[in-house]
């Protein structure tokens, strides 16, 4: 089953950061997609490492959330996200691309890769998520 769009609003970071959301929930997977413009570049006019950790975070945390329900609804919050930057990416599309990789029931791991429109690895993360209580205030996505 291929990728397809978060069915729900965005939160607005995403909105402001101009990236989209697909999930794969028969694969337990999240992936977000950004094209980089002038406003993802630091000084040097490649892809601010902020904005990478961003992506790498959001792909991972909707990941962790389709390992409990297919709509990616349960909420998760970042324990921690180790972040290793490889290449530098200028311009074009990114794609975060999340999986877990081992926890529990209320605890996940999950590995994510952020590669280039060619398949480049640019950043890579691994991050440990927290399963929260549902109160039903939850953000969007």
């Amino acid at each position: 089953m291929p990728a397809m769009p978060l069915d729900r609003p965005l939160i607005p970071l995403f909105q402001a950061m101009g990236y989209n959301v697909e999930i794969n929930a028969e694969a337990v997977e999240a992936h977000c997609v950004m094209e980089i413009s002038q406003l993802h570049l630091n000084r040097q006019g490649s892809l601010h490492g902020g904005v990478a950790a961003t992506l790498l975070d959001t792909a991972s945390g909707i990941t962790a959330s389709l390992s409990c329900d297919p709509q990616g609804l349960t909420p998760f919050v970042t324990l921690s996200l180790n972040v290793n930057y490889m290449a530098l990416a200028r311009q074009g599309a990114v794609r975060a691309s999340g999986r877990i990789t081992g926890g529990g029931r209320t605890t996940k791991f999950v590995a994510c890769d952020l590669r280039d429109a060619e398949g480049r690895l640019i950043a890579a993360s691994t991050g440990v998520f927290k399963r929260m209580r549902n109160t039903g205030t939850e953000a969007a996505a």
